[in-house]
């Protein structure tokens, strides 16, 4: 086929097409748009958490640092409600600790006493007696110095000895020196000395703050609950020193908690009073919870998921629910329990 041939059989197979399109309908309908969508609305958060008491587990040690440190009775079992303040364990050195405290308590009383006695000064029957003794020196001193003054008259007129003059000047000195002295000693019955008011003031402060170390060092020696609870785990009996782990926990069980490992991209979607739902291992049915506190620290996560491409690093926040009265008396055995957490936007 020639060049022209070729030409001509190329622009009727154009036109053929041309007419097969037009007998066709023309152009090919557009296609249809797409559905509209209607927006996502808010997410909840899903997390990991575990059951804790709102006490939070109380592990109660010894009040001092001295290296061992042994029970000398337990008297409390796992399982057994305390109330706050009772004592739960005595160590070996409380005996001899109540003997220091009685012993404290017997040296306050005695400066008590000896603080009384200074302020009082004398008995009345003492104060009685020093007035009747000045009254009588006084009367003394008076017979003396009438003497005295006869004797120097009758020495002047010639009529007495020198002697006997100098002897009723001495007497009467004399007794207005015992008559001085018996005054000053009325007047220390009636009113103590300043100085002996100060240190019988002094020994008495000493004596309440022996006593109130004593008091403290006794109160050491026995172990009490902090608060009413339940004894969940005995950690040290009878007999036994005090290891680093205490002597036992307790928790109150009245009041349960799941504490919800949140991852920290979720935190702007919670907020404090939202409802949540826990899910827990062999249970048939769900429990509500409400948030009650976000955490303040982030830190690397601690519960352990199964999902094998999770983060093992992952940050997160704590939050704290607070569970339900069918919650509570579901869980109040379970603390540490691992649970899933799903909280409602």
């Amino acid at each position: 086929m020639t060049r022209r041939g070729k030409l001509i059989a190329a622009a009727a197979l154009l036109l053929a097409a041309g007419g097969a399109y037009f007998a066709l309908g023309g152009a090919a309908p557009p296609p249809p748009p797409p559905a509209a969508t209607a927006p996502a609305g808010p997410v909840g958060v899903g997390a990991l958490g575990r059951v804790e008491p709102a006490s939070r587990i109380r592990r109660l040690a010894p009040g001092n640092s001295q290296e061992g440190t042994r029970i000398a009775r337990m008297l409390v079992e796992e399982g057994d409600q305390v109330q706050a303040g009772q004592v739960v364990a005595e160590f070996n050195d409380a005996t001899l600790k109540d003997a220091a405290l009685a012993q404290a308590e017997a040296q306050l009383a005695q400066a008590r006493a000896r603080l009384e006695r200074t302020r009082a000064a004398g008995r009345a029957s003492e104060v009685a007696a020093q007035r009747a003794r000045v009254e009588a020196l006084r009367n003394a001193e008076a017979s003396a110095r009438r003497e005295a003054e006869r004797a120097e008259r009758l020495e002047r007129s010639g009529a007495g000895a020198e002697a006997t003059a100098e002897r009723n000047r001495f007497a009467a000195n004399r007794a207005r020196a015992e008559r001085a002295e018996a005054e000053a000693a009325l007047e220390t019955l009636l009113s103590p000395r300043p100085e002996d008011l100060a240190l019988a003031e002094a020994e008495l402060a000493a004596a309440e703050a022996a006593v109130t170390r004593a008091r403290a060092e006794a109160a050491l020696a026995r172990l009490r609950a902090p608060i009413n609870g339940t004894v969940l785990r005995v950690l040290a009996r009878s007999g036994e020193a005090v290891g680093s782990d205490g002597v036992l926990e307790m928790a109150d069980l009245t009041a349960m908690d799941v504490v919800a490992e949140v991852f920290e991209t979720d935190l702007p979607r919670l907020r404090p009073g939202a409802m949540a739902e826990v899910v827990v291992p062999g249970e048939p049915g769900r429990f509500t919870a409400r948030v009650r506190e976000i955490g303040w620290q982030v830190r690397r996560t601690t519960q352990a998921s199964t999902d094998p491409v999770a983060a093992v690093d992952a940050r997160t926040v704590e939050v704290r629910l607070t569970l339900d009265a069918e919650g509570v008396a579901a869980l109040a055995r379970r603390s540490n329990m691992q649970v899933q957490v799903a909280i409602r936007p």
